[in-house]
């Protein structure tokens, strides 16, 4: 069975949203599209952006 190709990150980002599971999405070195993957050994994952801090 072949995997999933997408040829824009937002459509593999809505493909996500539609699975229900906890997925993230990369580009293939080989085909150069996009993949999705429960996958996290060994890859970056993005971390959330800190909140803004009010000064005044």
């Amino acid at each position: 069975m072949k995997k999933a190709r997408y040829a824009a990150q937002d459509e593999a980002a809505a493909a996500i949203e539609l699975s229900g599971w906890e997925l993230r999405t990369y580009r293939c070195d080989r085909c150069g599209r996009f993949h999705l993957t429960s996958r996290t050994k060994g890859k970056r994952v993005p971390r959330p952006a800190a909140p803004a801090i009010d000064t005044t």
